[in-house]
């Protein structure tokens, strides 16, 4: 019998605008921004639009400039973080987008304990003749401000990835601007739920989609976020012109990811309180950061760098790996790579908290750091 028929019923049409109110709080925009729209027959969820080009006539054409996935993780991340998103197809890709737009020997002033990525990212853009360089104590903000004066960019991250020192955002930002340069602020480690640095003044945020965001460790994905209109069409453009797009399943992949994220945050952050506390009180244990929110604690050991590897290698639960924020918890010794700040401790053990049962978590961690002696 055809659909149409007057015999065959249609599902009422929804109640509620397809567009999920501004007013709404964080949790909620997570599930709701980015869906398809309500209307009867509609998938609930975004499909994964698999198009290398489109039907002429319309704002995209081709599968370099958009894609109907991608705008949904777009629309949806925005929301959260209060602007326009872009993404990208990693963390590294949207840091390279940025300081391609810094004019030759102009300065970047960033954290001193940073992402080895983005440090070499400058570090690289210096030998090339580009970019200069400018390493600060992030959480200093005097000593950022004076930094500041002959700065095209303030790249901040807070907390800090590995040291979680934390920033004064608005009050650096401040600083900033009055100098004439632009605020970078990677928001990784603490998600918009946690930090919204647009509403601090910054002038960009910067996502490694791949942690939080998917929080999965499935998915390789970067994103931008601005609320300049002309700021956003230079990203994009840049973006689109390198080809630094995202594949269309991470997208998807990151997109459901925000569905959960108020959920992951507030189970891992739980884990990670109860976890510092019991950590300070062991014995092997010479110092934690912990910068009082998010799931990312330091450990620092009396034992020293090998009695760090050692306690790598003999958890079970605690998986040994690079990367962070995915549901499972993860843990490596940052000065393992050869690439990371001298100034960060030997024997400093990043821990990322997963949402396992932290009773689980605390039982493994501790035989481990019992053995160290």
């Amino acid at each position: 019998m055809p659909d149409d028929s007057p015999s065959v019923p249609r599902p009422a049409a929804p109640a509620h605008s397809p567009e999920p109110a501004a007013g709404l709080r964080p949790a909620t925009r997570a599930v709701h921004v980015g869906r398809p729209p309500v209307v009867p027959d509609a998938p609930l969820n975004t499909p994964i639009t698999m198009a290398a080009t489109y039907v002429g006539g319309g704002d995209v054409e081709y599968g370099r400039y958009g894609n109907p996935t991608w705008l949904a993780f777009e629309e949806a991340l925005g929301s959260l973080e209060g602007g326009r998103a872009l993404a990208f197809s990693s963390g590294l890709a949207a840091v390279a987008t940025v300081l391609d737009l810094v004019a030759d020997g102009e300065t970047v002033v960033a954290p001193q304990h940073a992402y080895q990525g983005t440090l070499g990212q400058l570090g690289d853009a210096g030998l090339r003749g580009r970019a200069q360089g400018k390493l600060v104590d992030i959480a200093d903000t005097a000593a950022v401000a004076a930094a500041c004066e002959d700065a095209a960019i303030l790249w901040i991250e807070s907390p800090t990835n590995p040291a979680l020192e934390v920033a004064d955002i608005a009050a650096v930002t401040e600083a900033a601007h009055a100098a004439g340069a632009q605020v970078v602020v990677d928001n990784t480690f603490a998600t918009p739920l946690l930090q919204r640095p647009l509403e601090l003044g910054a002038d960009i945020v910067l996502h490694s989609a791949t942690k939080y965001l998917a929080g999965h460790s499935d998915a390789l994905l970067g994103a931008l976020v601005v609320r300049d209109d002309a700021l956003f069409d230079v990203l994009k453009g840049r973006r689109d012109l390198l080809g630094a797009i995202p594949g269309t399943l991470e997208a998807w992949l990151a997109l459901r990811g925000l569905r959960t994220l108020h959920l992951r945050v507030e189970r891992a952050q739980a884990n990670a309180v109860e976890l510092v506390r019991r950590l300070e009180a062991h014995p092997a244990v010479s110092r934690v950061r912990y910068p009082g929110f998010g799931a990312i604690v330091a450990v620092e050991l009396h034992a020293g760098p090998d009695a760090a590897d050692l306690l790598c290698r003999t958890t079970d639960l605690w998986v040994f790996a690079t990367s962070l924020g995915g549901v499972e918890s993860t843990l490596e010794r940052r000065r393992r790579w050869k690439t990371e700040a001298p100034t960060i401790p030997e024997s400093l053990v990043r821990l990322s908290v997963g949402v396992e049962d932290v009773e689980d978590l605390w039982a493994d961690l501790a035989q481990a750091l019992d053995r160290l002696g």
